[in-house]
């Protein structure tokens, strides 16, 4: 991994103990310019999560407790008549003062207030009575949502999901790893150590490096047929869309860029594709044994590897 974002690792584990892949694919995600969705129970450390990460890489950090009376307007702003001036003054929201936003419960707001969203997570913009805001940037969405206690809860519309770069889950601690939190929770806050080692304009510059990042005609050609096979499962209703395919790329290039490569392999494909096409394959009604999980591993095993053709040797690490 490179250095810089080795020690970005390394701080946000002060916090979060024991789940060191989850924080290299956020990572990777923040790489890529996308989003990340956290689905788990409650009480595995989602939250503490996005607040160590944004303090290690500097960020300004919003969060938003959404919950049933949030209304689109407390998001994207909403404009007032101010008598003194007889102008409409636009009021900002929570999305215009923040590079990571941390929508808590997401599935506890409203369609409406859900879909306020969309423009911000596709255009890193917002618009309010006709007139477009641009966002800060790097612009980043961590949205939790819960997967028990569902009372009053909205799922969210497939339009949405096919928003969120990936969809992750922390799952509990191991043993070591809950005694070492247990422990060095005992007389502080280990969040409060958490120090900031790289910044906002770094982040920006190492994106535009992900973007250079080489992916041959091979590699295209094996997420091509990997998504095209998702359409064709039997199983599958909904396979990877365009967006997911173009996502699944990106996902490949950030990581190859994560472990110090200018070029991507199948390799790293495989990699995310999991994480990446989880949520963007929707399963006939009728289909009661065969799980994503499943579908999604038959996919690796039926479409060819451009590794096993050897395109990749002699290529090294810049």
């Amino acid at each position: 991994m490179r250095p810089q974002l080795e020690c970005v690792v390394r701080e946000v584990e002060k916090a979060i103990v024991g789940k060191r892949p989850v924080i290299e694919r956020i990572l990777t995600v923040m790489l890529a310019e996308g989003h990340v969705l956290l689905d788990d129970v409650p009480g595995v450390g989602k939250t503490t999560l996005a607040v160590a990460i944004s303090r290690a890489i500097g960020l300004a950090f919003q969060r938003v407790q959404f919950t049933p009376d949030v209304l689109p307007s407390d998001l994207v702003g909403f404009s007032m008549y101010e008598k003194a001036s007889g102008e409409w003054l636009y009021r900002p929201g929570a999305l215009n003062s923040a590079n990571l936003i941390l929508g808590d419960e997401i599935n506890r707001a409203s369609s409406k207030t859900q879909s306020a969203l969309l423009e911000a997570m596709e255009e890193r913009q917002i618009t309010v009575d006709g007139k477009t805001y641009p966002l800060q940037t790097p612009f980043l969405v961590i949205a939790t949502e819960n997967s028990v206690g569902t009372a009053g809860t909205q799922l969210l519309p497939y339009a949405q999901l096919d928003r969120f770069l990936v969809k992750l889950s922390l799952g509990y601690p191991d043993y070591e790893a809950q005694m070492t939190m247990l422990r060095g929770r005992q007389t502080a806050d280990p969040l409060e150590t958490v120090a900031r080692v790289t910044g906002r304009d770094e982040l920006l510059a190492m994106q535009r490096e992900v973007r250079a990042v080489t992916v041959r005609d091979a590699v295209l050609d094996y997420i091509t047929r990997l998504t095209f096979a998702s359409r064709e499962h039997p199983a599958v209703e909904v396979g990877v869309s365009p967006r997911g395919a173009l996502f699944l790329c990106r996902t490949a290039k950030a990581k190859a860029y994560l472990e110090g490569r200018d070029y991507v392999t199948g390799g790293d494909v495989q990699d995310v594709l999991t994480d990446v096409c989880r949520h963007r394959l929707l399963l006939k009604e009728n289909v009661r044994e065969t799980t994503v999980a499943q579908v999604l591993d038959e996919l690796l095993k039926k479409v060819e590897n451009p590794d096993r053709r050897g395109l990749f040797t002699g290529m090294k690490k810049p």
